[in-house]
């Protein structure tokens, strides 16, 4: 067994921190050797690494030893900064916590959610405003074509699912998976998830956590966009580096906060009932009073006023 866990997390090692880290130094060393002025000159490329190869302190076997062992540090130690600067992109991402970010980035973040709640109302309207056309369309004998409104609603969804709450797409995603199960059926996501989850299946839970991963990975995506960015500075094709990595881990990231939330709302939809047979309620249908029932058992209860100043200290 240790044996197995040694090769996993050898492998896990492997793939998230050397050999993306391996690259970076490569891209380093290549940006520093060409710079602006040659930067697609390979024959220079090529003659400063054989004469890298044949200096005295690498021809050696201990000499090549240490060159891998600073190699293989050197690359550990970045891939362990994206990792670091990829939880900071998840959170600026996802936003969950943005009324309590700092006060120039809170404010930023504010702006930018009020801008996207002003198109998103737009939106909105022309939807609905279709919506009712094509209602009243019904009540005369017609039909309306639907090209219209469906268009308007991919053009809602686009800028939010649901009314928006964050200064992003991605955060509003896993929002929106919130906002429809109190909506529906009075659930608190925040509240159930962790007893859900206890109850879930081990082929529900593996999709739910390799959603979650890819989520982490995408906005990791960034943290790589961010670190050859000063590269630049050397070598100006880090520039397009730069711009492909953060385009594609913006991709990565929607499609990832999709996933992630339709399963998170699918999971919860699906197993609410088997929760509730578990607390002893009539879970059959789900309803909105078996929601409210469920919320209610499973929301802790708020702390006790405080104590007078003059009370006596009480504790273990």
């Amino acid at each position: 067994m240790l044996t197995e866990l040694g090769k996993k997390l050898a492998e896990r090692w492997l793939s998230l921190l050397v050999l993306p880290g391996a690259l970076y130094l490569a891209v380093a060393a290549t940006a520093y050797t060409l710079g602006h002025a040659r930067p697609f000159d390979l024959h220079l490329l090529t003659d400063q690494i054989t004469t890298g190869a044949k200096a005295p302190a690498v021809a050696t076997a201990g000499g090549q030893v240490v060159l891998l062992a600073a190699v293989l540090a050197g690359a550990a130690a970045v891939g362990l900064m994206a990792q670091s600067l990829g939880s900071l992109a998840e959170q600026l991402h996802l936003a969950a916590d943005w009324q309590t970010w700092p006060a120039v980035a809170r404010r930023v973040a504010g702006l930018a959610t009020k801008y996207r709640r002003r198109r998103w109302r737009t939106a909105s309207e022309d939807w609905h405003r279709l919506r009712q056309d094509a209602a009243t369309a019904r009540t005369r004998g017609t039909r309306a074509d639907p090209a219209a409104r469906h268009a308007a609603r991919a053009a809602m969804t686009r800028i939010s699912p649901e009314h928006p709450d964050r200064p992003g797409w991605s955060g509003d995603r896993i929002h929106a998976a919130a906002v429809r199960l109190e909506r529906d059926f009075h659930i608190d996501l925040a509240v159930l998830w962790p007893h859900v989850w206890l109850i879930l299946p081990d082929t529900v839970r593996t999709e739910i956590t390799a959603a979650r991963q890819t989520l982490a990975r995408a906005t990791t995506l960034t943290a790589w966009s961010l670190l050859y960015l000063p590269l630049a500075a050397w070598w100006w094709p880090a520039t397009a580096i730069t711009a492909v990595l953060a385009f594609t881990s913006w991709r990565r990231t929607r499609t990832a906060a999709d996933t992630y939330a339709t399963l998170l709302e699918a999971a919860t939809r699906l197993h609410a009932r088997d929760l509730a047979e578990h607390l002893g309620l009539d879970p059959c249908p789900l309803t909105q009073d078996v929601g409210d029932s469920l919320t209610r058992h499973l929301s802790p209860s708020p702390p006790p006023p405080p104590p007078p100043d003059n009370a006596p200290a009480t504790g273990v």
